[in-house]
Parts: C-alpha cells; structure tokens; sequence
C-alpha cells in the first residue's frame, strides 16, 4: 500500500524542524572550536543518530511507513518521490492559501487519494519490507560508529586531562620557583644595600675619630699650654699678695677720704643754697623799696640770683668731680684687691694671657664681658670661623645715639679760626727736620718705589685667568676675580622661549676667539617666571631654557674653551607651593619645604612668621629672611651643590638691596666663587627732568653695600651707565667729577665697578632704561678703555652686528694691559668730547673733538693710532 502524499510532505516537513537532543552536553559547548576533533566529533554523531531515530519513530506513528526515510538516506527512487513530494507540496500550498470551501474541497480530494493508496499498498509491500531491512541495517552500523567515536574521543578527553593537569602542576611549580628567585634577589639586593650603609656609616665614623683625634691634640696642646701659664705665674703669687695687703690698706685710707670729699660736697651745696636764698630776700627787699623802677630792680636782682647760682653750680660741680675722682680710684683699688688673689696684672704679657689676645680687642668694649674675663680668668683659642662670626655680629647695628652733653653744646659754639694771614704763613713756613719728618719721607719715597714696581710688572705680562682667586697674583679677595675679567651676558628675556642651552653651547668657541674671559647665563632653577627670577623648587634645575642635562653640557662646552660660567642666583625671595591656614600662598615646597617662619614678618602681603626685613621688599614673591639660621645654612648647601653637581664658577646676585650686604658675606666666604656680581640697581638724581651733574649720593650707596658685603663682591655700575646716556649727546663735561676722576663708581673703588651699557631688564624686549641706539658703540668705547670690569650684552654682539666692532675694543684693552684698576688721566672733558690716558700704554678720544696725543704737552712717549671709527678713535704706545 502506497504511502499517502500528505505523509510524505508531512515528512518533509518534519524533517525541517528542530529535533529536542538528550546529548549531556549543551549546543555551544559541541560547537566550540577550542574542544578536542574527536570529543567534537563524537558528539555530533550521537547527535545525528539521535535525529534519525526520532524521524523513523515519528513517520511509523504517523503515516505507517517508513519508506519515504530511507529512500531519502539511500537515495533509491529520488526522482518519484521527489516528484511526488513537489506535486504534493504545490498542491499543499496552493490549497493552504484559499478560503474554507477551497479546504474542504481538498479533503474531498484526500479521502480520494486515500482509497486509491490502499489499492497500491498490495502492490509496494514487498518493496516497504526491503526499505526496512536497509534502514535497520545501517542504523545498527551508525550506532556502532558512533559508539566507537564516542569511545575514542573519551579515551582521548581522559589523556588530554591527565597532560593538563601535569602541565598545570608543572607550571605551579615553575611559579613557585620563579618567586622564590624573586625573594632571593630582593634578600641580595637588601643585602647589598646595607653592605654599603655599613661601608658609609663606616667612612663617617672614621672621619669623626679623626676629627676626634686632632681635637684631642689640640686639648693636649692646649693643656699644655696653660701648665705652662700656670707655672709662669706661681712667681707672681706672693708678689699679689703682697699688693692685695697693699691695696687693702689704701683701699680704707681712700674710703674715708670719700667720706670726707662728700662730707665737704654736701657742705658746699648748703653754702650755696644759703647764698640763693640771701640772694633773693635782698631781691624782696629792693622791690619793696622801689615801686616805680621795679622792673630795673627786677633784672639787676635776676643777674645778681643768675651770677650767684652760675658760682655755687659750678662750686659743686668741682666738689662732684673731684668725688668722683677719689670713688672711681677706690673702686678701682677694691676691685684690684679682690681681683688680684686670681690673676696678676703687673705686666704687659700677663694681660695678654688674661685676655687670650685678639679676643679682648672684640670684648673689651662691653663691661659684663670685662668683667666675666677678669672673673673666670682666659679661656681657649678662637678658631677662625667663630672669629668671622663675632665680626659679622659686631657690625649688625649702628652704635645707639646719647643724650647730648656740656661737651657736644660747646662743639657747637662757633671756633675762632686763625686769619688767612696766619695760615698762609704756616702753609709756608719751612718743615722742622725731626725724626717724623724721616719718617714720612722714608714713606713717601717706598710709596713710589712700590708704584714704580707695580707699573713694571704690569708691561710685562698679563694675569692669566684663574677658577681660584687665592691662585691669583696678589691673592685677591674671593668673588673679585684677577682684573683682567671681561664678561658676557649670554641671554635677553625672550631666550627662554628657544632651547638655549642647546643654542648657547656652539657659540663657546667664538667668545673665546674674541677674548670673552666670563660667561653669564640666566637663572637655572625651576620658576613660576619662564625668564627665572620668580624661583620655586631651588633643586629642580629643569627649567624654560632646556633640561639638567642640556644644562651641564653647555657649561662644559664653556670651561673647553676656558671660560668660567656665573649663575644667576636669586637669593631675597621665592615663591611657595602651597597655601597656608589663611588661604596665603607662603608653605614652600621641594627639598627646601620651608614654611612661613622662612619669611619676613613685615612682608605686606605673605604673612611671614619670621623677623623683620634688612632690605627692600620684592612685592610679587615672599621675601626671604635671611638672618635664620637654617634659610642661610640651607641657601649655602645649595649653593655649594651648583658648584659641586654643575660646575658653576662664580654668582651674579639678583635684588640685592632686598636683604643685608653681610648675608652676601657670609655666603661668598663659603663658595669662594671667582667672581661675583650684585644688583644694587637704585635711581639717580635729577633736578628739572635732567640728570643732575653731581651723583656721589647715588654712587655713595653702591659703595655702602659693597661695604657691607666685606668687599667680597663686585656691584654692577650703574652710576656710569645712567651718566653715559646724557654725557654721550655732547655733555661730554659729564665724564669727570670734581676730584678729576670718572664721576661713577669707577671713580671711587674701580676694582669693585662692574659697568655696562644694557641688560635684560634695561634693553631686550623690556625696554626699561635702553641704551641711546646711535652711542652703542662709543658706550663700548668707554666702558671696555675704562677701569672696572666691562660686561657686553647679548643683543649688541649678535643680533645687532656689533661683534666686530666689540671684539676689536676687547683686542686693544687686553693687548695694552687695561685691568680693572688701572689709573685714569682725564685731559678733556667739554661740550665737544672727552679724552683721557688710561694706564702707560692706552689714549681714547670720544667725540668730534679735534685733539690727537701730538697735541697734548704732558703726554710723553710715541703714539699709534689703532682704532679711528666715527664718534670714537684710540692710540697705543709703540
């Protein structure tokens, strides 16, 4: 019996639908590429031969023959049935798309088909039962396929899980190893570690028995020394005896006659307050005789009370002072008895073993040191640095002003001074020949036999350059350099916006070639500023113009071509990292983490905790105070860290008028740099807009920092500079002040005047005091033919196309022996020009003045023009 075709679309149909599994893995886990092939594999057989049992049972139930699978699976009778199917199937969905009539007429037509189909069953029964056996046969050849591949793959899971887990203990094992080799290298690198703790803390402890062992010579020494003492002054104990027994004696002799000097004192003040009172009862009297001429009467009895008093005053002033005489020497006396039992005084060496030398000279002016001396008797030697440290301390404050006295009233009455007559005739009058008058003239001639020398040494050769100003001729002061310096600002206030160290390193070769000696370089700390003048972290050296690194190459670059480097140092304030409780910007940050106690206390607007400022205020950062101990100690390490770590030469001193000159003392003397340079930078005097002709006050105040710094330090000129700007447009008369010398402070102390024309803040972009355009070079004319230490800006050497020009003045002044003291002969100074002598060997001319060294009567020896430029004009000596 023929199957029905609804059985067969309804087995096509079937055969499109998902069939449930009962694999017990689930569908992504047999579609996941990581499993192994075979347990895939297995899967998807079992999966397959699951389907087809399903469908077999599914088409058995529903049609009664399973011919229609297995003819599928073997492909006999693929045309019929596909025909069949596709007939079936079109009629199946055309029909399945009409309205209800048109379904039941296909169930007519079914029940049709149905009595045909059993007619036909007859005839496929052989061929069903065949079908049969087929599809059984082969699925008992799927399932033991599938079995064996389910077997194999969970043969082949088990070996793949055994070698992971071997893999996977091996790998534990590898970890562990791994970190018990990382804990052995941290063991050995702790270990080395405190190997060289131990070797530094060694090293420290050998320096210190060493330190310890030349102080306790130095107690033997010293132990040695007052046995000695002690020894020299037993022979003088009985004679201190003998003087106290002495003493005591006169002692009591003069106390009663103190006794008596106030016994008369006071007698003499009775007598003449009697005389007063006499003097003004007889007044009385005289008034009430005359009424008429009582204001006669009146002053003739003032005189009279007036003369009276003048007499008993001055009575009693006698009688005081000779009170006071006679108690001073018996203090004196009493004081000598009690003292005399400890110590003898009776010769010049024993006071000197009292006051331990040097040491009462600084002392002696304050009574309780005096005194506490005399008491407890010498003590050790003073070594040198505490010596520095009573001086800086001795010059602190200005000595307290007294009451005026007799004294100072009667320095005021006005002198009688001899008439002109009689000093004309002193001034004239022959010199006695005495032994003083030898000597000074014994003086005199070594003077200029020294002067003579010194020109001598000075032709033949020139000083070399030197790091170390102790290596120097003559040993100069540290910080003012050999003389010979001639120095180069090597930025502007636009450098920090290239790679300048970078830029400024290939340039070292030609400064040298046109005899720069000195470098200067901008300031190289980090800074809230990009130009550096508002510093903050003072150790971050990381700054606008380039890296720590670029840094130190172009300094090296610079000392290959033996040029020594100054730094910019910015020393009167700096600028916080954080805020304090009050919101203010004063908590600094960095190594150096100071906190408000770092600031002045009297800083208007950062609320230091510290003492009050010795200086002027910068009012754009907190100004430091200086007198701690610890800014100073600190300021001074890092200082000493620029020279170490960055082979910085020497300082340029930023503000210097922010903070007192004996600061700048105390941190050169402990750099000991080869030169240095400070910014007293203070205005000039002017009258009517113009500068007035006499600047010694301004000048004046240069010379007091440099004072107060010890000398140590150079000061930047700027006196010349501001008279060079009107000097230069035919006020040439400018040039010399009243004593004949330059009227800056080249004029005064030119060893010390460091002069120049611009700078970063005068010139560059800024522009605050530029240089006149057109004299730029008769400025350089000036300052490099001049005493003092000339300094050339960057703009005008480069960008300005002056090099040439500069470098021929440079030539001149080092091929004629120019230093920074030599003598300045002034010849002329008016409207027209200037000309002076400058050394033995060196004439200038600035200005259009017709003059030439032929003109000049008192100018010997035979002269070269070597320069002749436009507005300036230079002779040498052959």
């Amino acid at each position: 019996m023929a199957a029905s075709p609804l059985a067969n679309h309804t087995a096509l149909v079937l055969l499109q639908q998902a069939i449930p599994l009962r694999c017990p893995y689930p569908r992504s886990t047999v579609q996941n590429s990581n499993l192994c092939p075979h347990l895939r594999s297995s899967h998807i057989a079992e999966r397959n031969l699951q389907v087809e049992k399903h469908q077999r049972k599914h088409f058995q139930h529903s049609s009664g023959s399973p011919f229609l699978i297995a003819a599928v699976k073997k492909g006999e009778n693929a045309d019929v049935l596909d025909g069949i199917g596709s007939q079936e199937g079109a009629r199946f969905s055309q029909r399945s798309h009409t309205s209800d009539d048109g379904a039941n007429a296909w169930l007519g037509e079914r029940n049709q088909l149905s009595v045909a189909g059993k007619g036909a069953d007859g005839s496929h029964s052989k061929l069903s039962e065949r079908l049969q056996l087929v599809v059984d046969d082969d699925a008992v050849s799927a399932v033991m396929e599938a079995r064996f591949a389910i077997d194999t793959a969970l043969t082949a899971a088990d070996t793949a899980k055994e070698r992971a887990q071997i893999a996977e203990a091996t790998l534990l094992e590898h970890i562990g190893l791994l970190h018990e080799l990382s804990c052995t290298e941290k063991k050995v690198l702790s270990v080395e570690e405190s190997l060289l703790s131990a070797v530094h803390q060694l090293e420290v402890a050998n320096t210190a028995i060493e330190h310890l062992q030349i102080e306790l010579e130095a107690a033997k020494a010293l132990t040695k020394a007052g046995e000695a003492r002690i020894i020299a002054a037993e022979p003088s104990v009985h004679e201190v005896q003998l003087a106290a027994d002495k003493a005591a004696d006169e002692s009591e002799n003069n106390s009663r006659h103190s006794v008596e000097v106030l016994m008369n004192a006071a007698a003499v003040r009775k007598e003449s307050a009697q005389i007063t009172f006499n003097a003004k009862s007889e007044v009385l009297q005289a008034m009430k005789v005359s009424g008429k001429n009582s204001d006669k009467v009146q002053a003739e009895a003032n005189l009279l009370r007036y003369t009276i008093l003048e007499k008993s005053l001055a009575a009693a002033e006698a009688a005081a002072e000779a009170w006071k005489t006679r108690a001073t020497n018996a203090e004196g006396i009493l004081r000598q008895a009690k003292e005399l039992g400890i110590e003898t005084l009776s010769s010049k060496s024993t006071v000197e073993q009292i006051t331990g030398g040097r040491r009462m000279e600084m002392l002696l002016e304050k009574d309780s040191r005096r005194r506490d001396l005399l008491s407890n008797g010498p003590r050790r030697e003073i070594p040198e640095w505490m010596k520095r440290r009573l001086d800086v301390g001795q010059h602190g404050l200005p000595p307290r002003e007294s009451l005026p006295s007799s004294a100072d009233f009667k320095a005021m009455l006005p002198l009688e001074l001899p008439s002109p007559e009689d000093v004309w005739s002193i001034a004239h009058a022959k010199v006695k020949a005495d032994i003083y008058t030898a000597q000074a003239m014994e003086k005199q001639a070594l003077d200029l036999q020294r002067k003579v020398l010194e020109r001598a040494l000075e032709r033949k050769s020139v000083k070399k350059q030197v790091k170390d100003p102790e290596e120097a001729e003559g040993k100069l002061a540290s910080g003012t350099g050999t003389g010979h310096e001639i120095v180069f600002q090597g930025f502007n206030w636009e450098s920090w916006r290239r790679d300048w160290w970078l830029e400024l390193s290939p340039k070292a070769a030609d400064l040298s070639q046109c005899g720069i000696t000195t470098i200067w370089l901008p300031p190289p700390t980090h800074s809230v500023a990009p130009q550096g003048y508002m510093p903050g972290d003072l150790y971050n050296m990381n700054s606008a113009y380039g890296t720590e690194d670029e840094l130190k190459q172009c300094i090296a670059e610079m000392h290959n071509h033996n040029i020594l480097v100054l730094g910019d140092v910015v020393l009167n304030h700096r600028c916080a990292q954080k805020q304090g409780p009050n919101g203010v910007w004063n908590v600094f940050g960095g190594k150096l983490d100071w906190g408000p106690e770092a600031i002045v206390r009297d800083d208007p607007n950062f609320q230091g905790h510290g003492n009050p400022s010795s200086g002027d205020f910068f009012h754009a950062a907190p100004n430091i105070d200086h007198s701690q101990a610890f800014v100073r100690k600190d300021i001074k390490e890092w200082m000493k860290w620029l020279q170490h770590d960055f082979q910085f030469d020497g300082w340029r001193l930023d503000f210097v008028r922010g903070f007192w000159g004996g600061y700048v003392k105390e941190y050169i003397e402990t750099t000991k740099p080869a030169f240095a340079i400070g910014e007293y930078w203070d205005s000039l005097a002017y009258e009517g807009g113009q500068v007035c002709y006499n600047q010694d006050s301004h000048r004046q105040r240069i010379i007091n920092w440099i004072n107060a710094a010890g000398g140590t330090s150079s000061a930047f000129d700027v006196t010349t500079k501001g008279i060079l700007h009107s000097a230069l447009h035919g006020e040439f008369w400018r040039l010399i002040d009243p004593q004949g010398k330059p009227p800056g402070v080249m004029g005064w102390w030119p060893s010390r005047a460091v002069t120049f024309l611009e700078n970063h803040d005068t010139g560059s972009t800024q522009g605050h005091w530029p240089f006149p355009r057109d004299k730029i070079m008769m400025g350089y004319a000036y300052i490099l033919t001049h005493p003092g230490t000339p300094v050339i800006f960057y703009d005008h050497f480069y960008d300005f196309g002056l090099r040439d020009q500069i470098a021929e003045l440079i030539a001149v002044r080092t091929r004629t022996g120019v230093h920074c003291r030599s003598m300045v002969k002034i010849f002329q100074a008016n409207f027209e020009g200037y000309v002076a002598q400058v050394g033995e060997d060196l004439v200038m001319k600035i200005g259009h003045l017709d003059w030439n060294p032929s003109k000049q009567n008192n100018l010997t020896g035979s002269w070269e023009r070597c320069i002749d430029r436009d507005g300036y004009q230079l002779w040498e000596r052959k």
